[in-house]
């Protein structure tokens, strides 16, 4: 009881001394979690940093901030819309390749320097046997033309890497003459040719066709043109006017109604006109069938009401009629001589910019695989290349 008083008169209560001890404990057990958390960051913060410069590994935080991507591009330069495609294939279907295709600018000077280009466009059904010509004949112009191969899907060109040919196929359908299809293909031609915008001239080609002249004289020939070289004439007879369905009223009448050859050299204007059309489509695809061929009316007629007065009314590809029948003649290896081939160019009148020209063909046809072994060995007397 003594000792007990004693306690109490000091201020020792032991209860408060029990409190004391228990404080004193207590900090220090936070001291020591503190302690554990901060070697467990640093160990952590090794770990990532080795980690990052061994494996190239990074932190969640950093992968999830580089993951971001903004909502919106930045407007770059000109070079997407004035490079021609680093490759012909796409997925682009036709409807998406002609509303592409149809882009044009409405400011007529262009903000960079364009060097105009000769699109080569090869409607074929597969191989191109006279492509050695065509090769020494381009050879030396680079940079001045481009070419694209329409041919059956199923088709595949074994062209080599050194050719001008390698790579130039477009994504193609069966084409069948006489039918919508046929113009497809060839719209299908336009619109890939037409995404290079430096494509300023567009000539359509089969496999059997032969330059006429050299390089030069025909780049300068359609560049300096005023006029695209699209036949397109009235024919009262069965085999023109005699094929028009009244159906096809009021989009063309019987009076705008016009037959031309298969074979055309445009402008790009023309070029743009032909991809972009809906109206005159859905006629002749409903109404223009054998032996109606639309391949020989839908472009002539729809440019003639469209833009007549920029069409020459005459085509630049040389044919043979003279020996009769449904299809121009076929020339093999024995046909082809010197003066066969100056009859081809020579003796010929026609208007040129509203000028009386003798230069009237810049392209022959149709001239069979057996022909390119003596064409070879006259093109540089008798063509110029």
């Amino acid at each position: 009881m003594q000792s007990r008083a004693l306690a109490t008169e000091e201020g020792k209560d032991p209860a408060n001394t029990t409190r004391a001890n228990h404080s004193r404990v207590l900090p220090l057990r936070l001291l020591q979690i503190f302690g554990l958390f901060l070697v467990l960051c640093v160990a952590f913060s090794v770990i990532s940093v080795y980690m990052t410069k061994r494996f190239g590994v990074s932190t969640t935080l950093t992968s999830t901030q580089s993951s971001f991507q903004p909502c919106y591009e930045e407007v770059g330069g000109l070079d997407p819309w004035i490079k021609p495609p680093s490759s012909l294939l796409h997925t682009m279907n036709d409807t998406e390749l002609f509303w592409r295709a149809s882009f044009a600018p409405k400011v007529k000077k262009y903000p960079f320097q364009r060097v105009p280009k000769i699109a080569f466009m090869f409607l074929t059904k597969g191989p191109m046997p006279l492509a050695p010509l065509w090769e020494r004949f381009l050879k030396g112009h680079e940079g001045l033309y481009s070419i694209y191969i329409h041919s059956t899907p199923s088709y595949r060109p074994g062209f080599p890497a050194s050719s001008v040919f390698y790579r130039r196929q477009i994504p193609s359908k069966v084409a069948e003459w006489g039918r919508m299809s046929m113009c497809d293909a060839e719209r299908r031609l336009l619109a890939n040719a037409l995404l290079d915008i430096s494509n300023e001239r567009f000539v359509l080609l089969s496999e059997s066709c032969i330059p006429l002249y050299n390089f030069s004289l025909i780049y300068l020939y359609t560049m300096n043109s005023k006029h695209s070289f699209m036949s397109a004439f009235d024919d009262p007879g069965p085999f023109g006017r005699g094929r028009y369905n009244p159906n096809m009223k009021p989009e063309v009448t019987i009076s705008q109604w016009r037959k031309g050859s298969q074979w055309f050299e445009v402008s790009r204007k023309l070029a743009v006109s032909m991809v972009e059309d809906t109206t005159f489509y859905r006629k002749f695809e409903e109404f223009c069938r054998p032996a109606c061929y639309s391949d020989e009316h839908y472009f002539p007629t729809m440019l003639t009401i469209l833009s007549g007065n920029l069409l020459a009314n005459r085509s630049l590809t040389w044919v043979d009629w003279s020996r009769g029948g449904y299809h121009p003649a076929t020339f093999g290896k024995s046909d082809v001589t010197e003066a066969f081939l100056q009859r081809i160019i020579s003796n010929h009148k026609c208007i040129y910019n509203g000028q009386p020209s003798s230069t009237c063909f810049l392209f022959g046809r149709k001239f069979a695989p057996s022909t390119l072994e003596p064409l070879l060995r006259l093109a540089h007397k008798q063509l110029g290349f």
